[in-house]
């Protein structure tokens, strides 16, 4: 992959950092209305570890924002990648009555543990009804699609490409739906600011935090999407103002051709077992104004009932 993730790398922030377009770009776009929204990511919701419960907590303190919409990032639940059918329905099925606590209208992303059978080697028939991201879709529709909100675009991206023998997943953005992305993004006014979210980051900076901890086992698998020089060449013709990304529990920014990829923690921390190399559970507010985005992280005091040192 051209460049190399090390290269990526331009700017980190902490988690009061605030994110922005550069100037010239911001006053090339269309004027947007000011707003806030909320970037939820990696609930991994489940019955063990009160993890229920956490998602709860989470959801009923972020319906007390000023927020127009929550966006999901994905990993709603865990995990649906080698379970029974029946616990990944009952999975679901719970994320979604949890979900109503919200209050408020939801944009789903698709995560890895999301898609049902793909790590299961052949133990769950790829022929079932619901195999895959058909279960996912049967509750939240196509994993992308783009929405339009108070003169910004979203972008949703799958990027979840499971492998054919059912030994996991690569994060990866296929032909068809690069070029669905710059057909939508071409049929937009010059200079619209667009907000695109993804599950697997396209540009992070988390190999240094892993070469940082080499005592830790992450056991993620893929990191950010190989192909990600594809989807940022074009980014590159139109006023993409941030990226919002899930899957590595970290919170960070990081900065590529003046775009701010904001990798957004997770609200299960540790998976349930505290915080993850400094990032406890929560979510990210996003403020809108003025053709540039800031973001900041907001945990809800979830204590883990096995807490790991990390």
């Amino acid at each position: 992959m051209v460049p190399s993730r090390r290269q990526f790398l331009s700017y980190l922030g902490g988690a009061a950092a605030a994110v922005a377009l550069d100037p010239e770009t911001a006053l090339a776009a269309p004027k947007a209305e000011k707003f806030e929204f909320l970037f939820l990511t990696d609930t991994h919701l489940q019955p063990e570890l009160n993890g229920a419960q956490g998602c709860d907590m989470a959801f009923k303190k972020a319906r007390l924002a000023k927020a127009d919409f929550v966006l999901q990032g994905g990993d709603h639940v865990f995990d649906s990648m080698d379970v029974s059918k029946e616990r990944a329905s009952a999975l679901f099925d719970l994320y979604g009555k949890t979900e109503q606590d919200l209050g408020m209208k939801v944009y789903h992303t698709c995560g890895n543990h999301d898609c049902f059978g793909i790590s299961s080697k052949g133990r769950t028939s790829k022929a079932d009804t619901v195999y895959g991201k058909k279960m996912y879709e049967e509750r939240f529709g196509r994993p992308n699609y783009s929405f339009d909100h108070k003169g910004v675009h979203f972008l949703v991206l799958d990027s979840v490409l499971p492998n054919d023998d059912q030994t996991g997943y690569t994060g990866h953005i296929g032909d068809e739906q690069l070029e669905w992305l710059a057909d939508d993004l071409g049929k937009l006014q010059p200079g619209t600011p667009v907000i695109v979210t993804t599950h697997i980051p396209l540009v992070t900076a988390f190999d240094s935090y892993v070469k940082l901890r080499p005592d830790r086992r992450t056991g993620r698998g893929e990191l950010s999407i190989g192909n990600s020089e594809q989807v940022i060449a074009i980014f590159d013709k139109h006023n993409v103002v941030g990226v919002l990304q899930g899957h590595t529990h970290i919170w960070e920014t990081v900065t590529w051709h003046g775009v701010p990829y904001v990798t957004g923690g997770a609200v299960c921390g540790n998976w349930w077992k505290g915080s993850l190399m400094g990032t406890p559970e929560g979510y990210t507010v996003v403020s809108v104004a003025e053709g540039k985005i800031s973001a900041r992280y907001e945990t809800y005091g979830f204590k883990s009932v096995v807490p790991e040192a990390t």
